[in-house]
């Protein structure tokens, strides 16, 4: 008898190349992804206005590294003893006004610059609920100001696709080469309700797929659905119940790996990781002629995969090897 459903998402049609360079933007589901792609030598730049959930947030930050939009005192307020933007997460946020301008620009910069030449842009949208203040303007984050200070609303299908689809245009013109992955976090965002989770999350998909069902160069990978449907279990959760595990999340990046990342990238990660478990080794004893050359071999598989493969930056593994780190 079956107690699991396992599914697998079928391979892309086109696949990431490890000389790629990806672009990632998000829930926080996006840096899980982001994360394990950066242990295996992957070019990323992840979530370069902080975390994101809501589509419009995400449409309108991408547009402006587009742009590349500067920032300037007027966009900041003053809220919990530091400056902060109503379009970037705290991360951002300082005590210094001028400090957090600095921090936002510099990210702007370098997102503008990465963006030019990335090959992959995945946008892994979290909710369709928005919060509003004012004018109807949408705010990425609300910084703990008091929620009666916004209006909290449901995005329509409809403006969900016009959000995604006038960006992926102005993404298209800035960068021709550009391909998207659209994911869907399988985040719960239930202190809006299961209800209203559900029905958030519904929006969403049925907008993206809209939009990846017109377009080759739009691609879905089913994060939700594997965590939902496939495992589909609360020991499957952390503690909070609303964010996948260390578990879930492997499962997820391993389901990632076999559909969307190409054989050759594949085989070069599997010797990637034996670099960063001998990395991670902890010597009994440092000083050993046994470590000393235990560093030697490893040293020496680097230098094999720096020469095949020079693209990838190694210099923190070969300082470790090399002894260098600890000079």
């Amino acid at each position: 008898m079956d107690f699991h459903l396992e599914f697998s998402p079928k391979p892309f049609a086109t696949t990431i190349k490890h000389k790629d360079h990806l672009f990632l933007e998000g829930s926080c589901f996006t840096e899980n992804i982001g994360t394990k792609l950066k242990q295996h030598k992957f070019s990323v730049l992840e979530n370069p206005n902080g975390i994101l959930f809501n589509p419009i947030s995400i449409a309108r930050s991408v547009t402006s590294y587009v742009e590349n939009k500067q920032y300037y005192e007027d966009e900041l307020f003053y809220q919990n003893e530091s400056w902060n933007s109503w379009e970037h997460h705290s991360r951002f946020s300082h005590p210094d006004k001028n400090e957090c301008l600095r921090i936002i620009n510099e990210s702007q910069n370098n997102a503008h610059e990465f963006l030019k030449s990335a090959d992959w842009v995945m946008l892994t949208l979290g909710s369709a609920f928005v919060y509003e203040r004012g004018n109807r303007e949408v705010v990425a984050n609300c910084h703990k100001v008091p929620t009666d200070k916004f209006n909290k609303r449901l995005l329509s299908v409809e403006e969900v696709l016009s959000a995604l689809d006038n960006v992926m245009h102005r993404l298209f013109i800035f960068n021709n080469k550009a391909k998207i992955i659209f994911t869907i976090s399988p985040v719960r965002h239930l202190r809006d309700g299961f209800i209203e989770n559900n029905r958030s999350k519904a929006i969403l998909i049925q907008a993206v797929h809209h939009l990846v069902n017109k377009f080759d160069k739009l691609f879905y990978f089913p994060a939700y659905e594997l965590v939902i449907d496939d495992l589909r279990d609360y020991r499957f959760y952390a503690e909070d119940m609303v964010h996948p595990n260390y578990a879930a999340t492997n499962y997820v990046w391993d389901k990632f790996v076999g559909a969307c990342i190409d054989e050759p990238s594949q085989q070069l990660m599997k010797e990637i990781n034996i670099i960063n478990a001998a990395k991670s080794h902890k010597a009994f004893n440092p000083s050993s002629e046994q470590h000393k050359k235990f560093l030697q071999t490893n040293l020496d598989k680097l230098q094999k995969l720096k020469g095949t493969h020079p693209y990838i930056n190694f210099k923190e593994e070969q300082d470790y090897f090399s002894g260098t780190a600890f000079a």
